[in-house]
């Protein structure tokens, strides 16, 4: 495993083994092939952005096509890789990945926030600055 020395790595032998772990922890990035057995790669990448929509997905293929591009980021996948790849590649992808996931997870959590103060009670603050 190539990302292993950098990341906290889990495998899963196919897409529904991939669902079942996601639904039970909070993954950070999903590096996934688009030909696996059982669900393809888009119906586990579709099933992953209704359990967790912030997770970051890559699609990894051996027959890259603008059809298949096209498909996975209409289902919310952050990327394609096509194969054979080299390291540096897929780890600058998933170093990305891991930043564009944080970055969003800070967003949310400033909406949140701001939510938050829109719905709470104002303060009682002077009619005017000279009262």
């Amino acid at each position: 495993m190539i990302l292993k020395p950098l990341y906290e790595v889990h495998t899963a032998s196919g897409g529904e083994e991939a669902l079942h772990f996601i639904q039970n922890k909070d993954i950070d990035v999903v590096t996934l092939d688009l030909s696996m057995p059982g669900l393809s790669g888009i119906d586990v990448l579709k099933e992953i952005k209704k359990l967790r929509p912030n997770t970051e997905v890559i699609l990894i293929t051996g027959y890259g096509t603008l059809n298949n591009a096209q498909e996975a980021i209409r289902f919310g996948a952050g990327d394609l890789i096509s194969k054979p790849f080299d390291v540096a590649h897929i780890i600058s992808i998933i170093t990305k990945s891991f930043e564009r996931r944080n970055f969003t997870s800070k967003i949310n959590s400033l909406i949140e926030t701001i939510q938050s103060l829109q719905t709470s009670k104002p303060y009682n603050l002077p009619s005017t600055l000279t009262d």
